[in-house]
């Protein structure tokens, strides 16, 4: 069972775009990396990509840091991942599996893996689309592969599974890393464990609750009923009898 984040063997990424939060996060030992994107950015409401980016580098020098393109084109996407791969030594550059026409992006994938730029790629949902990630990455460079196990589950689909041939598929190349993203609950981050997953990418809100690994139910039960005496009494609840 496990009691708490040091009995984990997953590591743990911080998901967010909050640059305080993200500096936070990156001072915790059990932190081992950060992941953004755009639609988190957006909603933190960053303006300025790069410049918000090299903020970030600036306060994390080491720990690696995701930042992902935008492009919808396979040459685009080339041109932006230089870019970013440019703006520090520990930056992960995201490429989506596809573009917005569903095209696999294998191109990217191939040409910078093989020029040694460390790739994230995302927004992955099926073992077939690992399996052609697998083969276009270059062997000799480090790769994160990101399946959304989150999303998968909301589909009402057990994730394990997928996420278990992912793992299995990525054995012929031990430099890559599988990914699961998109957490929903606590839970998440222990079957990602238990099943061998290399990383979870997980938000504040569930990092909060780490505290509550391992638990004692017992405990947990008089808080709970505790905290439902207690939000009563606060809002002046009475019943007549």
């Amino acid at each position: 069972m496990v009691n708490s984040v040091d009995d984990l063997k997953i590591k743990i990424f911080a998901d967010g775009a909050d640059l305080e939060g993200m500096k936070a996060m990156a001072a915790k030992p059990y932190i081992q990396g950060l992941t953004t994107n755009p639609t988190l950015m957006r909603k933190a409401g960053v303006t300025d990509y790069a410049g918000f980016a090299k903020q970030v580098l600036a306060a994390i020098t080491n720990k690696p840091v995701s930042f992902e393109v935008f492009a919808d084109d396979a040459a685009s996407m080339i041109d932006q991942a230089r870019v970013i791969g440019g703006w520090g030594p520990n930056v992960n550059v995201k490429i989506p599996v596809t573009n917005t026409k569903g095209a696999f992006m294998g191109e990217p994938i191939s040409t910078l893996s093989k020029d040694g730029v460390v790739l994230n790629i995302t927004a992955i949902m099926t073992p077939a689309q690992v399996k052609a990630i697998a083969d276009a990455l270059d062997p000799s460079t480090q790769a994160i592969v990101s399946v959304f196990a989150g999303r998968i589950a909301d589909t009402g689909r057990d994730p394990i599974p997928v996420m278990t041939e992912c793992l299995e598929i990525l054995k012929d190349r031990p430099k890559a890393e599988l990914l699961w993203a998109s957490p929903r609950e606590l839970l998440n981050i222990v079957q990602a464990d238990e099943m061998g997953c290399h990383i979870i990418t997980v938000t504040n809100d569930l990092l909060a609750k780490l505290g509550g690994l391992g638990k004692d139910l017992d405990q947990f039960s008089l808080e709970t009923v505790k905290m439902f005496e207690g939000d009563a009494s606060a809002a002046g609840f009475t019943i007549a009898t």
